[in-house]
């Protein structure tokens, strides 16, 4: 069966990355289509984005942050009935090559939602900083004891969502750092979600917009945005 499928791509300020990141998703292509999403860059992203490539280009007006951005795309793909769509972050840090795996749950209706773990192969276990392992597993466990939904890799940004997934999210979800409050959102509608594992690069050009003191005010952030969505859900 051939599905619609759309690759939706948010970039801020990767200018450095982006002829890296179009190469990759160009050597893997397959069946897709490619949405790149410029986040109002203060770079030069949007100029080299309309050198590299011919795939639609969403140019927003002000900076949504990333929640923002892929949200625009869930309106994109359900505004133009996608099958499936696929989150992957514009830093280089995802790999094409896992595209296909990351889809096949949903291919084979076995889950609605399914996010590429880092931790799940032991063979391609991911190296990054203490802070942030830390904060991996912080929310690991912290949507564990309020959802019971076993996430190993609750900040993975590389994501793959069916049409009903699609539908909701264009209209529902969180505006900035989204992916472990997301979670919440999941088990509230009782999505089906998975995890397969993900092989991903570290970043090696640019900067993560979540280092430094910003790790601390992340933390603080979604931890009260999963706590007080857990008690909405519950009122």
């Amino acid at each position: 069966m051939n599905y619609r499928i759309l690759i939706i791509i948010p970039l801020y300020n990767e200018e450095e990355n982006i002829e890296m990141v179009l190469n990759d998703l160009n050597n893997f292509k397959g069946n897709y289509d490619f949405l790149f999403i410029n986040d109002n860059s203060t770079d030069n992203t949007l100029v080299k984005l309309q050198k590299l490539t011919d795939s639609p280009i969403l140019q927003l007006s002000v900076n949504l942050g990333v929640g923002g951005a892929v949200q625009a795309g869930f309106k994109y793909a359900d505004l133009n009935n996608y099958d499936f769509a696929v989150q992957f972050d514009g830093d280089g840090q995802h790999m094409a090559s896992e595209i296909y795996y990351l889809l096949k749950p949903l291919t084979e209706n076995n889950a609605d939602i399914s996010i590429g773990s880092r931790f799940l192969n032991p063979e391609t276990g991911y190296k990054g900083k203490k802070t942030r392992k830390f904060g991996i597993k912080f929310f690991k466990y912290l949507n564990y004891l309020l959802t019971g939904i076993k996430i190993t890799d609750s900040t993975s940004g590389f994501r793959a969502y069916n049409k009903a997934a699609i539908s909701f999210l264009s209209g529902n979800y969180p505006s900035d750092y989204p992916e472990p409050e997301a979670i919440m959102l999941f088990h509230r509608k009782k999505f089906r979600v998975t995890e397969v594992p993900a092989e991903m690069r570290r970043r090696v050009r640019g900067k993560s917009s979540i280092s430094g003191l910003l790790s601390f005010y992340y933390m603080i952030k979604v931890t009260t945005a999963i706590i007080i969505s857990y008690f909405q859900k519950h009122k």
